[in-house]
């Protein structure tokens, strides 16, 4: 099999990205707050340190939702049917969210903190 040309691999990767904010409420979800972590970077003016961090994080979240998503539509495609090893997969699965999610929590306490209150 062929690999596709360059400019039709990036086109299929971004039409994931935007097959997962069509279709993922939790996606949508963590691009809203992304965006809020976009406009506080420009209203705050972050320094540059504090702005990777945050971006760092956020991309977390985006990129461990994903994965999840792929991971659960692979198990209902394997398994159509209830089974609790399934059930394990995708718990894990989206603990890795989750704790994505608090990690970015406590970042974005620590860095917005000293803009918002000092």
């Amino acid at each position: 099999m062929r690999k596709p040309p360059i400019h039709k691999s990036f086109f299929n990767a971004f039409r994931g990205v935007f097959l997962m904010i069509k279709s993922e409420r939790n996606f949508q979800i963590e691009v809203f707050a992304f965006f809020i972590n976009l406009l506080l970077i420009f209203y705050l003016k972050l320094s540059t340190i504090d702005t990777v961090l945050v971006l760092t994080v956020s991309f977390g979240v985006l990129i461990a939702e994903i994965f999840n998503t792929a991971i659960e539509k692979i198990c209902d495609i394997i398994q159509p049917e209830f089974d609790k090893r399934i059930g394990f997969i995708k718990d894990i699965s989206a603990g890795a969210v989750i704790l994505m999610t608090i990690s970015s929590i406590i970042v974005g306490i620590l860095v917005y903190w000293k803009y918002i209150f000092n």
